[in-house]
């Protein structure tokens, strides 16, 4: 087993050397501020949250939730109100982001 750990750790050193993580973080946060410029646009959405990483709480309208997630994953958040909670990561790209508030407007004909 600890032969393994060492190859599973090697990945680590440039991960942390080279700032991998940084980059990373800082993509999925920047896509997640550009899912809440998208979003918020949509006057039957809800942001409810400050958007300060890479997490966007949202109340959306229950009809769409389930038409939604057949394309995208998301996590409920509050059922009771409709609120889930969106994530970006290091691979979202802006197409994604531009697709799923593409699929919003369209659903709630905005």
């Amino acid at each position: 087993m600890y032969s393994k750990m060492r190859f599973v750790s090697a990945q680590f050193i440039p991960y942390l050397k080279d700032e991998i993580w940084k980059s990373n973080a800082k993509h999925a946060n920047d896509m997640a501020q550009m899912l809440f410029s998208s979003i918020s646009e949509i006057k039957a959405i809800k942001v409810t949250q400050k958007v300060d990483a890479n997490g966007i709480f949202a109340i959306l309208p229950r009809e769409i939730i389930p038409i939604i997630r057949k394309e995208y994953f998301f996590y409920d958040w509050d059922e009771s109100k409709g609120e889930v909670r969106l994530m970006t990561s290091f691979d979202t790209t802006e197409e994604d982001i531009l697709n799923f508030a593409e699929l919003l407007r369209k659903l709630l004909k905005e």
